[in-house]
């Protein structure tokens, strides 16, 4: 099977991108990063796709006069990868409708909560505050309305009583990782199929 063509869009230190990087490395995963993209200068992950060889793409947003001018460097710098899929990996942008429509089922995000409750920024805060017993993350793909994409895999963790947003932000990165490379792996190996909202994991 062919290996898939992966771009990793980010924003931070890239510890998710990290994870996918070491499992396409040792081989989990049937694909190979062809490139990543930052729209933040001196971010996290513009030092480890340098460690890793890959060319890095910074879109830094303050320098595009619109959300339109930001996303259409972004796909013209991409465009000769031919992303079969991209990851998003801490990107703190919301793409538009016109962006995903390039690549439409092909792009998947993490979010640490258990979709659909908790959207949006500040998730684990939003779920100590909220006071649930279990929260967790979501691998799922990316449609124009923010974390309401069909949902791929979720993981979950337990909250404790004495939890803040930090605390149980480290308990949830522990299952993203795995998670996160869970998913990757099964669109690498075509076990994914979208049906409207849900997804079906084939073989």
């Amino acid at each position: 099977m062919t290996k898939k063509r992966i771009v990793i869009f980010a924003s931070g230190r890239g510890s998710n991108a990290e994870a996918i990087h070491d499992a396409v490395a040792s081989g989990k995963i049937n694909g190979e990063i062809n490139a990543v993209v930052c729209d933040i200068p001196g971010a996290g992950i513009l030092s480890k796709a340098e460690e890793w060889g890959v060319p890095a793409i910074l879109a830094d947003r303050k320098k595009f006069a619109s959300r339109e001018d930001f996303e259409l460097f972004i796909l013209q710098a991409i465009a000769p990868y031919r992303a079969d899929l991209i990851c998003l990996a801490g990107f703190m942008r919301l793409l538009s409708s016109t962006f995903i429509s390039h690549y439409e089922n092909k792009i998947i995000n993490i979010h640490p909560a258990l979709l659909p409750s908790f959207r949006g920024l500040h998730a684990q805060g939003q779920a100590v505050a909220a006071g649930v017993k279990i929260a967790g993350c979501t691998v799922h793909f990316v449609v124009p309305d923010m974390d309401a994409g069909p949902i791929i895999a979720q993981r979950a963790v337990p909250v404790y009583a004495d939890d803040t947003e930090d605390t149980l932000a480290a308990r949830i990165l522990t299952q993203e990782h795995p998670a996160y490379v869970e998913c990757v792996t099964l669109f690498c190996d075509d076990k994914l199929q979208v049906n409207g909202n849900i997804v079906t994991i084939n073989g």
